[in-house]
């Protein structure tokens, strides 16, 4: 295998079987082939976001600590290996890789039974 046909090769089992948004747009959950059930407060998600607008936030000390009463306002697939989400605030600029939120999944806070 080359090395760009691995760096594209992407786990099956991290990708989800369903992705949804909760009815007041709060929280997105996601559910895995394996029976992991995630649920992820829009809050988190905008706070976990590793675009390169929100990297330098942080890295310069702008980024808030909190995203009190934050919407996720859109969900959409990235090609086969993650989601574009976006938020009320405006942002809509993070890729979150199935990678990635599986393990978000995995922090205690987040995961639920």
């Amino acid at each position: 295998m080359t090395a760009l046909a691995h760096a594209l090769s992407f786990d099956p089992a991290v990708i989800p079987d369903e992705v949804r948004l909760d009815a007041r747009r709060e929280a997105l959950m996601v559910t895995w082939a394996d029976g992991r059930r995630a649920r992820f407060p829009a809050d988190t998600l905008r706070l976990a976001c590793r675009c390169a607008w929100c990297t330098r936030a942080r890295v310069e000390g702008r980024m808030p600590d909190a995203f009190p009463g934050i919407a996720l306002t859109g969900v959409a697939m990235v090609a086969d290996y993650a989601l574009n989400l976006s938020f009320s605030d405006g942002h809509e600029r993070g890729i979150y890789p199935f990678s990635y939120l599986l393990a978000l999944a995995g922090e205690p806070a987040e995961h639920t039974p």
